[in-house]
């Protein structure tokens, strides 16, 4: 338990922080579903109309720090990757 003013404000904080990174968490993992089912499904026209919005959400969360740059830079990637080849 926090003795201090200044402890209990920050622990206040850092609950509500986690609530946040929480949401942004469910977010990125909704948005890499949402994808793979796309792909899985083989629905390339879709896939490809989402991918703009699929770039912007993962680095928008990335820039938080909720997931890193890389891996995030990685996703997009690999899936870019999955929907140029299947159109060979």
């Amino acid at each position: 338990m926090p003795n201090t003013k200044s402890a209990i404000r920050r622990t206040k904080r850092t609950q509500a922080q986690a609530i946040v990174n929480r949401i942004r968490k469910n977010k990125y993992k909704s948005a890499i579903k949402k994808m793979s089912a796309y792909l899985d499904a083989g629905k390339m026209k879709e896939a490809k109309s989402f991918l703009p919005k699929f770039y912007s959400q993962l680095m928008k969360i990335a820039k938080t720090g909720v997931v890193s740059k890389k891996t995030a830079s990685r996703k997009i990637s690999r899936i870019t990757k999955k929907i140029n080849s299947s159109k060979k």
